[in-house]
């Protein structure tokens, strides 16, 4: 997240965060401010980040561990396994599925981890649902 480049802003929400996100300026716009200095906010971001680094960090170095092994092991990479196919092509292959997985994987925890907590911020806030 950048921040500004200017000083700090000093004025902050008078409202305690966990209540309701609507500003007091009766145009039914949310209260941005306090939306991003809640705990509800700050808790959801904290579940993505335990998240999305990890398996970030894991599939660049299966992703890493895959290119060394093209450039610098030949001879592994292209031992026959079947016919036509050899090690460097079924392992390239699974990048793709690792992918898929992955893609899978964080679908399913942002369905049972995130977004009731974004129905909760959004609850919060006053915002339709999507």
């Amino acid at each position: 997240m950048t921040r500004p480049a200017g000083p700090p802003i000093a004025a902050v929400s008078e409202r305690p965060a966990g209540r309701e996100f609507t500003s007091h300026r009766h145009d039914g716009e949310p209260d941005y401010r306090a939306i991003q200095q809640s705990e509800e906010f700050s808790g959801l971001r904290r579940r993505l980040r335990l998240f999305v680094f990890p398996m970030s960090a894991l599939f660049f170095c299966w992703y890493m561990t895959f290119v060394l092994l093209s450039a610098y092991a030949h001879g592994f990479m292209s031992h026959k396994l079947a016919g036509e196919i050899n090690t460097g092509t079924v392992l390239g292959l699974m990048q793709f599925a690792s992918t898929i997985a992955i893609v899978l994987a964080y679908r399913r925890f942002a369905r049972k981890e995130l977004d009731p907590e974004v129905d909760r911020i959004h609850e919060l806030a006053g915002v339709d649902k999507r």
